[in-house]
């Protein structure tokens, strides 16, 4: 009985959240369609929830209107309820994204130890292969120092080092410390574009790390029309994480995106059984069972593409 109504306590806190949400939306006059209502509703509850440590913002209009609508509407969230605090706008070139501080301090320090597996796909050549072994390709060399620079700024010891790139990386075992990290980034915006100068890593690659794919296209900025011609020729799998939300009883929750991304159809044969694949749902199920107030049930499904044309 006691746990019913911790359970039931926990999911109005949620729909709390959500409602400080619509509010702040509606105070700063951001008319959003519902599609991309939707979509923003359930990233930031996935960041809120620790499902997710970033999530990009493709939706909601474009650069810089989107940029200054999203800080104002953090900032109105945050004076409102505290299960926004630890949330912040980042900018990487023109892309942008929204972040849980401690969560990726914690997401850069597992993927530094290789605690979070990650597999390239190279798409410079046809047929486009698959890397296991990131530190062996120049290109996987320069993404890991990308992820040091992301450690420098969101250490898992709590404590931002503003010496230089070339500081070394303290790997510790430990939680951010909460405070001392969110006050290390107390601005409405981070903007982190400086971590792709003088590399040939492209968006694409540094997203699929950021956003928790566990297979990450890879090509240079110098080929990346050998990228795009060789991806649009191949059929390809869609993998799709889909979660569903728990709700009030008077609110009828459905099966809705949190992430999806896809992979060769050669180089995934075995679908969802692929051991990555397994992985990942593993993985995403452990955070799920701590945050199942928030989450009815997360499931994956794999479908096929055909060959058409692929923006990178």
């Amino acid at each position: 009985m006691e746990n019913e109504k911790e359970f039931s306590s926990e999911v109005a806190e949620l729909e709390e959240a959500i409602n400080v949400l619509d509010s702040s939306l509606s105070r700063i006059k951001w008319r959003l369609k519902y599609s991309s209502r939707r979509r923003l509703e359930i990233d930031i509850l996935a960041l809120c929830t620790g499902m997710r440590p970033v999530i990009m913002v493709d939706y909601g209009g474009k650069m810089p209107e989107l940029q200054e609508r999203l800080c104002n509407l953090l900032k109105l969230c945050r004076k409102s309820s505290t299960i926004f605090e630890q949330l912040r706008v980042m900018v990487i070139e023109e892309m942008i994204y929204l972040v849980h501080i401690s969560e990726l301090a914690d997401y850069v320090r597992s993927s530094l130890n290789s605690e979070a597996k990650l597999l390239f796909v190279d798409l410079e050549h046809d047929p486009p292969k698959m890397i296991k072994q990131a530190e062996k390709h120049q290109l996987g060399v320069q993404l890991i120092s990308i992820q040091k620079l992301f450690s420098l700024n969101f250490p898992a010891g709590g404590m931002k080092d503003d010496t230089s790139s070339s500081h070394s990386i303290d790997m510790v075992d430990s939680k951010p410390a909460r405070n001392e990290l969110i006050s290390s980034h107390s601005s409405e915006i981070i903007d982190f574009s400086s971590c792709m100068q003088d590399t040939q890593v492209t968006l694409p690659t540094l997203n699929g790390w950021l956003l928790g794919y566990p297979v990450v296209y890879l090509f240079s900025k110098e080929h990346v029309a050998d990228a795009v011609y060789n991806l649009s020729m191949k059929y390809l799998h869609i993998y799709t994480i889909s979660v569903c939300r728990n709700g009030t009883p008077n609110k009828q929750s459905e099966l809705e995106e949190l992430l999806s991304f896809s992979v060769p159809y050669d180089l995934s044969i075995r679908g969802s059984k692929e051991e990555w694949a397994e992985a990942l749902l593993a993985h995403l199920q452990e955070k799920w069972e701590r945050c199942k107030n928030a989450w009815r049930s997360l499931q994956l499904e794999v479908s096929e593409l055909n060959p058409q044309a692929i923006v990178l």
